[in-house]
């Protein structure tokens, strides 16, 4: 099935670069969305299963592709409305909605990927479809976006491909060069400790361009600024979903081998540099999408520190990245909202939003709560779980500061959610401000919704779910 899926999806997605009809270019898009909801579907009927050899319907695989088939459809929904006020030219849209379904697709395989090269090659498709969406203004911010997210990433895909290489040599020993993460779990004590090493190293740096952790994490700030929005919400949930998948499914390969301790040292210091360097950059950014794109490099270094600590901050990490995903796309829908009444991202140029869009400041407001952790935002629990597995491993020093920074970082935040919702634009014009429907913020609150029952009442089937996705790893 998954081979249909692909070939079904890439179709599409070439259909839509050459096709020029508003109405046939539509319909494409809904199709995609119906292949991706039924392959979703039937991949949840055939858990365990494995396809075409590199592809296996594991629980994590399972977690994240029902996160992205939902997430889904409201960026094509966001996008549509993008595209309609913009009267985007039928070139411009064609590519956008072409590598809007590549994005995707490929996210889907990579997420499914049970072997290491396969899911390499699923990151670097990610890679060209986000450039294309990222250079989709076709400016020069747009530009420079694009180069430095493609230069970027070209180092990290470099860095994937030597470790692996690395990886493959610590294999050759044990008479298999099967680099499926099965067969590396299954081998993980013959496994050479010097190339598992330096293949950690370097697998794990060229991941974090994706999953926005230190020391790649700039690969993805501008491009989430310069992005459409709808595009940029993918980017800061899903695609850092890839991210963490490339680099957890090895981590347990390695976890499970004398070099877990080293491995968590690693794994920790990164998450750390990640929480200060995106606490530095909160307190002084003024750029709204750039705020939301550096509190993305917040959560992911806290999941990673649940990682890090092991326990039930292996459940809780897991949690996390589906939760933040749902948090996060939401605010990123919402600023197409927020930017068509102010024409800007400066937070010096957009204030007293409730007054001009009511429905969207809830959105805005929610979103905060649900981002930083306040109850009963469901990010909450898993941020909880983290903690404790953090206290549990006795490093309270260290519980301690990552408090501190998240109280500086709430405060940051706090301060430009509240001169957004509150605090009037001196000589703000009113004349001409769009009136926003009600009805476009319906999906941001379903979203916050969810990553609310998700985390305060979870359904047993998803708790199972995550308890499979973790069961690999040593206590």
């Amino acid at each position: 099935m998954i081979g249909i899926y692909l070939l079904g999806s890439f179709a599409i997605a070439l259909s839509l670069f050459f096709s020029r009809n508003k109405l046939l270019v539509y319909t494409l898009l809904g199709l995609s969305l119906l292949v991706q909801a039924l392959f979703t579907i039937y991949a949840g009927f055939h858990a365990g299963e494995i396809e075409l050899i590199y592809f296996t319907y594991d629980s994590l695989g399972m977690i994240l592709l029902v996160t992205l088939s939902i997430i889904a459809i409201p960026a094509a929904i966001h996008s549509y409305i993008y595209i309609e006020n913009h009267k985007e030219n039928p070139q411009a849209r064609a590519i956008y909605l072409s590598s809007l379904v590549l994005l995707i697709t490929a996210i889907s395989a990579g997420y499914l990927s049970n072997h290491i090269a396969v899911t390499w090659i699923f990151t670097e498709i990610t890679t060209l479809s986000a450039s294309a969406l990222i250079y989709h203004h076709r400016n020069k911010l747009a530009l420079e976006g694009t180069w430095k997210y493609v230069f970027i990433c070209a180092i990290s895909i470099t860095f994937i491909f030597i470790g692996i290489l690395f990886l493959s040599l610590s294999l050759q020993h044990t008479g298999s060069d099967d680099l499926s993460f099965k067969n590396l779990l299954a081998r993980s004590n013959e496994l050479n400790p010097v190339w598992l090493r330096m293949a950690f190293l370097f697998i794990f740096t060229g991941f974090t361009a994706k999953l926005g952790l230190v020391p790649m994490f700039t690969a993805g700030i501008d491009a989430k600024d310069t992005a459409p929005a709808p595009a940029g919400a993918l980017l800061a949930s899903v695609l850092m979903n890839l991210g963490f998948v490339g680099i957890f499914r090895f981590y347990i390969v390695v976890a499970n081998t004398p070099l877990l301790h080293w491995a968590q040292l690693v794994v920790g210091s990164a998450a750390f540099l990640s929480l200060f360097v995106a606490t530095v950059y909160m307190l002084k950014v003024k750029n709204i999408k750039r705020m939301f794109a550096y509190s993305g490099i917040e959560h992911m270094g806290i999941v990673m520190l649940g990682v890090a600590a092991g326990g039930i901050g292996y459940y809780a990490a897991v949690l996390h990245v589906v939760l933040h995903a749902f948090v996060k796309s939401s605010l990123f829908f919402q600023f197409n909202q927020l930017y068509r009444v102010f024409q800007n991202k400066s937070i010096y140029h957009i204030g007293n939003y409730f007054k001009y869009n009511a429905t969207g400041a809830m959105v805005l407001l929610l979103g905060f709560i649900s981002t930083t952790a306040m109850p009963p935002s469901g990010l909450f629990v898993s941020e909880f779980l983290i903690f404790k597995s953090i206290f549990d491993t006795g490093h309270i020093l260290l519980l301690v500061v990552v408090l501190l920074l998240l109280t500086m970082i709430i405060w940051s935040f706090g301060k430009n959610i509240f001169k957004i919702l509150f605090i009037p634009v001196p000589d703000f014009d009113e004349q001409n401000i769009e009136i926003i429907k009600p009805w476009e913020s319906v999906s941001q609150f379903l979203l916050l919704a969810t990553a609310v029952y998700l985390g305060l009442n979870p359904p047993p089937f998803f708790v199972q779910l995550l308890n499979d996705s973790v069961s690999l790893l040593p206590g």
